[in-house]
């Protein structure tokens, strides 16, 4: 496409979370800071929210590569599943055979002796749930009974959540409350601002290859912000978009009439007029 035009050797702005471009941004930073932390001093929930599109997959595969051999992980992806489905997929993680599990009961029995395996082993198991805010609530409500499996001295596994805001919304319901009451820490991801914006496109734009001056200029920069709100998924959308805007017209910088172009080909976002008059068109 336009790697070879730019001096890249991947395209910079992928949608695929790949941790190869995980940016220590204050906001990102300060949340694999407490979600390790936690880890650490064996507290039982974690909750990280943030909008559709603020990074909150990415951060969970950093999490999950940022633990060391001390540390046993499963993860789940997609939530939307019944207690049951929860339950084997967690199991299923911990490398359990389910060929042989025909009840509920079983699974359970059988949960319990491979996390006091792992325990023994002196392994710390942590389970990731993303897109948390799906879960029907009597899967949340059987992950909490599932929390109660521990030792005399400590839990047999740890929990981090990953969802949007709606995932605070699903806890504060009165049938939750028990559980709402076990996370210990819990932080919200914030938007970019422009600052953090310019820091985001030319991190990646390095680690994809590029070495040279600043590929998108300060005004590209300011409409690239306002259009996407300091969304890093809209950042990499309309960022690719005004890339192969300037490789159409031949050019090896992007302007700000380039991401005018980019923000009218991109549903969802838009730009005042005053902001457009002045970023003028490509």
């Amino acid at each position: 496409m336009y790697e070879q035009h730019f001096g890249l050797s991947e395209l910079p702005f992928s949608l695929t979370p790949n941790t190869h471009f995980f940016l220590n941004l204050p906001t990102h930073q300060e949340a694999l800071n407490l979600i390790l932390v936690a880890l650490e001093n064996g507290d039982g929930f974690v909750k990280i929210v943030g909008e559709v599109g603020t990074g909150k997959t990415l951060l969970c595969r950093k999490v999950l590569n940022a633990l060391d051999g001390d540390y046993v992980s499963a993860y789940i992806p997609n939530p939307y599943l019944s207690p049951d489905d929860f339950r084997r997929g967690f199991a299923r993680e911990l490398g359990i055979e389910l060929e042989s599990i025909d009840d509920g009961f079983s699974l359970l029995e059988r949960l319990n002796q491979r996390l006091i395996e792992l325990a023994g082993q002196g392994k710390r198991v942590v389970l990731l749930v993303d897109e948390a805010q799906a879960m029907p609530e009597e899967t949340i409500e059987a992950l909490r009974l599932l929390t109660n499996l521990e030792t005399e001295s400590a839990k047999l596994f740890q929990v981090v959540l990953f969802g949007q805001p709606e995932l605070d919304q699903l806890l504060a319901r009165h049938a939750l409350r028990q559980l709402l009451q076990r996370i210990t820490f819990s932080y919200q991801l914030r938007h970019l601002d422009m600052e953090g914006v310019g820091q985001y496109v030319n991190h990646r734009l390095s680690r994809a290859g590029y070495n040279g001056v600043p590929l998108f200029d300060q005004r590209a920069v300011k409409l690239l912000t306002r259009a996407s709100a300091g969304t890093p998924r809209l950042v990499n959308i309309l960022g690719h978009k005004a890339l192969l805007c300037a490789y159409g017209k031949g050019e090896h910088r992007v302007t700000s009439g380039h991401v005018c172009r980019a923000v009218d080909d991109t549903e969802g976002v838009a730009l005042p007029w005053y902001l457009r008059l002045a970023g003028g068109r490509a």
